[in-house]
């Protein structure tokens, strides 16, 4: 299977502004672990959103650059570079720095909430993740709340 994958659904849409044509909200998730991957995308799909995604950090910038996601799932603990690092990235370019950066990890200690938001974050979710409160959240970033 490929590092990148977009898939597309279209149960809540968005305006986006052309002829009242309306286009599904993207969601990008950067995680490298399969499982976890596979279950970020069912329930993300399922809530009627367009994902893309990569297991694959240095990767994320450009697929934000060409995707434009609405919202980004970002896994912190990534083999090439942290992804907190990839949020620094993201929020230093002039283009993507108002995508909204959900941070997802499994190092839930005191103090983490505060670095990661710190790091650029607009959320932060632990793992393993509460699947109500996960879907509230993207729900909540993408304005379907």
């Amino acid at each position: 299977m490929r590092s990148t994958e977009v898939r597309m659904t279209a149960a809540f849409e968005r305006s986006d502004g052309r002829d009242g044509m309306s286009m599904p909200k993207k969601v990008m998730i950067v995680e490298d672990n399969e499982l976890n991957m596979k279950l970020f995308r069912d329930l993300i799909e399922a809530s009627g959103y367009e994902t893309v995604r990569t297991r694959n950090g240095l990767e994320a910038l450009d697929l934000a650059r060409q995707h434009r996601p609405d919202l980004i799932l970002m896994d912190i603990q990534l083999p090439e570079v942290s992804g907190l690092e990839v949020t620094k990235w993201l929020k230093e370019d002039d283009d993507l720095h108002v995508i909204p950066v959900i941070a997802v990890t499994a190092f839930a200690m005191k103090g983490d909430e505060e670095r990661i938001r710190q790091g650029g974050c607009e959320a932060y979710i632990s793992k393993p993740i509460s699947v109500p409160r996960f879907i509230e959240t993207i729900k909540s970033y993408l304005g379907d709340a």
